[in-house]
């Protein structure tokens, strides 16, 4: 499933090189959040990212967020 930067604000900061509407396939968008995590801001992510962020995590990362 294609994942639109924009709906998730800490994933836009990382992906600060798109287009605001440009999508990412899920894969991705976790492999962005895994590699680029010291820059994510925790205390300011919404409860939807943080559980879309915890979804991938299960899917992707079988548990584990490698940071």
């Amino acid at each position: 499933m294609d994942v639109r930067i924009s709906n998730y604000p800490g994933l836009a900061l990382l992906a600060w090189n798109r287009g605001g509407d440009d999508t990412v396939d899920e894969a991705e968008a976790f492999a962005l959040y895994e590699r680029n995590w010291r820059y994510v801001d925790e205390a300011n992510l919404s409860q939807s990212e943080r559980q879309f962020l915890a979804d991938l995590v299960q899917r992707f990362g079988h548990g584990i967020l490698n940071v």
